[in-house]
């Protein structure tokens, strides 16, 4: 018996009507067949998906416990009862607790520091496809030491098992701020603009790293196809960060002479932009953030908050006094986040690797503020920044 069943105003809206006729003709298509297209149940229907890959596809996902990590997770779980994956595996420091745990998921606690445990999973199950999302984010959470061999040394050793095991593809979540707080950088960054990090933060400096490895990895092992998102500012319903933290303070602080602009990502437009790396025959580097920019004046605005600019000079002074005596975790370096943050043009995203996010930044940040129980205010005020 054929694999797909459609119902026929699903196969009227098909662009590739002749998927239908093949099957119509008597083409059954197994677990071993090597086909061209996918056909992949997304959230809004059936999309045909085009793919190179086999069914049954087995796929591991590190840092799977994590706030973007379990997003993905259940975004595809439903994969599991398709022809398309057989084996979904997860990894993370963490144990899971057993009440958490999806069904027909398997759960392996590792540590990605640890390069043999890495290789025992990937020879255990020989994923295809790993998606790896394992990182430290919070850059005060523990000593650079540790972030870094979690960061940089832990990634070479998931490649390394992933070589070992003869996985096809790997999706890296890398970030905006790999290319650097920096006076000098674009307006709008492209893909093709450098990644220069910056030494004095961890988290900027150890995808930078990260990305610099992933360049010699593609040129010593074309065989593992490499697909780089660098993901903007991830805002949700139940997103809890650094980041917010700043929108729920009495007022919004900005640096004269500084738009400093975010670009945000709907939580769920990143899961699904992921799942659909797995499926795709894609890869390349891609900005993963919404359209548009929006500055803290207007996050002000929305907000309903006070807009206060402070001066370069008078916050860089109160920081190099606040931190050495214990009254702050921050020092002057910090200003760099504020004065020039990567802000991202995502049109390559939907150009050529074909994801549209579905909320804008804009979008984005007023979902957030209704899930916390604001009401957003002067919507129509706000002047939402586009690349030109």
């Amino acid at each position: 018996m054929p694999i797909f069943t459609f119902w026929l105003s699903d196969i009227l809206k098909m662009q590739y009507f002749s998927v239908f006729i093949l099957l119509i003709l008597g083409f059954e298509i197994n677990s071993y067949f090597l086909f061209k297209f996918f056909i992949v149940k997304l959230d809004e229907g059936t999309t045909i998906i085009k793919s190179r890959r086999l069914h049954n596809m087995n796929v591991l996902i590190t840092g799977a416990a994590g706030y973007l990590g379990s997003i993905v997770l259940k975004k595809m779980q439903e994969d599991l009862n398709s022809v398309i994956i057989k084996t979904l595996v997860c990894t993370d420091l963490r144990e899971m607790a057993e009440e958490k745990r999806l069904k027909s998921v398997i759960y392996e606690q590792a540590d990605i520091r640890d390069g043999e445990r890495m290789k025992e999973i990937c020879l255990k199950y020989r994923p295809q496809v790993i998606l790896h999302l394992a990182a430290v984010l919070d850059s005060q959470s523990m000593p650079r030491e540790i972030q870094y061999q979690i960061d940089v040394e832990g990634t070479k050793k998931l490649l390394d098992a992933a070589l070992e095991s003869g996985c096809k593809r790997i999706i890296i979540s890398s970030s905006g701020a790999a290319y650097g707080y920096y006076a000098d950088n674009p307006e709008w960054l492209r893909e093709s603009d450098p990644v220069r990090g910056n030494k004095i933060f961890a988290y900027s400096d150890h995808k930078r790293l990260v990305e610099e490895m992933l360049a010699e990895y593609r040129t010593k092992y074309p065989e593992m196809e490499q697909t780089i998102f660098r993901i903007g500012t991830i805002l949700g319903a139940k997103t809890d960060n650094l980041i917010t933290a700043l929108f729920k303070k009495k007022r919004i602080l900005g640096l004269k002479g500084f738009k400093s602009p975010f670009v945000f990502i709907w939580d769920e437009d990143a899961a699904a932009c992921l799942r659909q790396a797995i499926f795709s025959d894609k890869s390349g580097i891609y900005n993963l953030v919404g359209d548009g920019a929006l500055v803290n004046k207007d996050l002000a605005q929305l907000l309903g908050k006070p807009y206060r600019e402070l001066s370069t000079g008078f916050l860089r002074t109160m920081l190099s006094i606040l931190r050495p005596i214990g009254l702050s975790k921050y020092g002057p370096e910090q200003l760099l986040f504020l004065q020039y943050r990567p802000v991202l043009d995502n049109s390559k995203l939907k150009v050529e690797f074909g994801f549209k996010p579905e909320k804008t930044s804009l979008d984005t940040f007023v979902f957030y503020l209704k899930s916390i129980g604001i009401e957003p205010q002067h919507i129509d005020k706000i002047k939402v920044l586009m690349p030109s």
